[in-house]
């Protein structure tokens, strides 16, 4: 798919990732772009990734969405194809998402669901805070963590921030998908092995901001909590003991959620039980709005 021009005749950045091309750009509110990647046909889905990731990571259950779905896979500010601000604040990226779903919206004439997949999932419930025309929300494992029980020790973070400025960028990822994620060994060595692993490297330094950024009140469970669409969260049945408590401690605050397992999945499920994870989404969205 051949890049489009930007507004007013701009040229697009040079593409970044080794599959496509931006369908799209979207400007958010501070001005800065954000790469679209559009497939498929019928009611709007945007697809947001998680931390050190871009849309790519959607590359399996992606093209299965398509086939009922027009499907929108964003790269988030920092990565990809999109630009960026010289500093960071993560209600930036509520602007991004709001800003891509409200434009989507009004071309289809459409309310528009959200897929987050970890942070890309906190990203879609601040988001949903903002875009009127946010319909329904899915959050794979992007809770925030409750305060008295982070997602890292407490030597984590200036681990990372010491890695993000000396490097080297491959250390600050394992390090990362280690003790946070919650990888093991042969996780990791699969992950290296896959072609992917050079993008997720690269964008590696953005992993210590958006760590430092799930410590703020606008990322934080009350906040996010005051959500009121339909939300669903997702769960790897195998994945870490802290996913589970944020997605209960996020769902006991939410007016109209739910939560459904992913029996042997982890904080992949989109990739390793792709079927599963599908399924789970579009039983969510085929439900219609959802009782409080």
């Amino acid at each position: 798919m051949a890049a489009r021009r930007g507004r007013r005749g701009v040229t697009p950045p040079p593409r970044l990732t080794p599959l496509d091309a931006p369908s799209r750009y979207v400007r958010s509110p501070d001005g800065t772009r954000i790469a679209v990647f559009s497939s498929g046909s019928g009611s709007p889905l945007v697809l947001v990734h998680g931390s050190a990731a871009d849309h790519t990571t959607f590359r399996v259950v992606g093209p299965l969405f398509a086939e009922h779905h027009a499907v929108h896979a964003i790269d988030r500010r920092g990565r990809g194809a999109s630009g960026d601000a010289a500093t960071y604040d993560i209600r930036r990226e509520f602007d991004d998402l709001a800003a891509v779903v409200n434009t989507i919206a009004a071309e289809a004439d459409d309310g528009v669901d959200v897929v987050g997949h970890s942070y890309g999932g906190r990203v879609g419930l601040g988001a949903a805070l903002l875009a009127r025309n946010l319909r329904r929300l899915v959050v794979y494992e992007g809770a925030p963590a409750p305060p008295e029980q982070p997602y890292q020790a407490p030597d984590v973070l200036p681990r990372l921030i010491a890695l993000g400025r000396s490097g080297p960028n491959e250390e600050l990822l394992i390090t990362f998908l280690r003790e946070i994620v919650g990888m093991d060994d042969e996780a990791v060595a699969a992950y290296r092995a896959n072609p992917v692993w050079p993008l997720r490297v690269a964008a590696a330094p953005t992993v210590v901001r958006e760590v430092e950024a799930e410590a703020s009140k606008a990322a934080g469970l009350d906040e996010l909590g005051k959500v009121t669409i339909p939300v669903l969260q997702i769960l790897g049945g195998q994945s870490r003991a802290e996913f589970g408590r944020a997605t209960t401690e996020l769902d006991r605050r939410l007016a109209r959620g739910r939560v459904v397992i992913i029996e042997g999945a982890r904080h992949a499920a989109h990739h390793t039980h792709a079927a599963e994870f599908v399924r789970a989404v579009e039983s969510f969205l085929a439900s219609g709005d959802m009782a409080d």
